[in-house]
């Protein structure tokens, strides 16, 4: 009996599955942070400045081609963009009842996972595969048929080589670029009064509107 409670308490002391749970250094890692201002927020690279960093969040925003009205708005802890596409045009959808039959994004958007469920929502994507410096040339995208078994960055290349995808990827320098440079240069807009993510989210959401209305 004693042999039996001792096991019992091994096995109690080992949890529901059968391993010794690590014992947790009260300490903090030396390189461990924590914003007590602002938990919620992240450090990110600061813009125009990839080696400078700030305590930050994602703001993101999708514009109407023609208005410059923004049709869908959110903000994230990430960042990565990635994860944001999807979400920003489900948004696009709920808010406006439709999607829109083209969407261009920067680098920081593109994924194969990205095009292909832009592409499943009928939206076609043009996305570039990677950054490109001011002022580069894009060379003339290859004539004839395209060829199969491309992947997802050859077939963006391509895409965004050609006149077509050029001319269209050029009109995001007139409709969501200033769309940010009014909001923040224009009218000052550069930091957030309000702590926490939600409330973030609804400061951000009260700053497009305006935007919309000044529109």
């Amino acid at each position: 009996e004693a042999k039996t409670r001792e096991a019992q308490a091994k096995r109690a002391l080992k949890g529901p599955h059968g391993v010794q749970p690590k014992e947790r250094d009260p300490l903090p890692k030396d390189k461990a942070q924590k914003n007590f201002t602002d938990p919620d927020s992240r450090i990110m690279p600061q813009p125009g400045d990839r080696l400078a960093f700030i305590q930050a969040y994602n703001c993101q925003a999708a514009v109407d081609g023609k208005e410059q009205v923004i049709v869908a708005a959110d903000v994230a802890q990430q960042t990565n963009d990635k994860r944001q596409a999807t979400p920003l045009l489900e948004q696009v959808a709920k808010n406006t009842g439709a999607v829109p039959s083209k969407a261009s994004m920067d680098a920081g958007y593109f994924s194969r996972e990205n095009v292909e469920a832009l592409r499943k929502m009928g939206v076609e994507a043009f996305i570039p595969p990677e950054r490109r410096k001011h002022g580069e040339i894009i060379p003339p995208a290859p004539r004839g048929r395209t060829p199969a078994g491309l992947s997802a960055q050859e077939l963006a290349r391509r895409k965004l080589s050609t006149a077509r995808g050029r001319a269209i990827y050029a009109k995001r320098k007139t409709i969501v670029e200033p769309v940010f440079g009014q909001i923040k240069q224009g009218r000052g807009f550069r930091q957030f009064l309000l702590r926490g993510i939600e409330k973030v989210k609804g400061e951000w959401s009260l700053i497009c509107t305006t935007h919309n209305l000044l529109k």
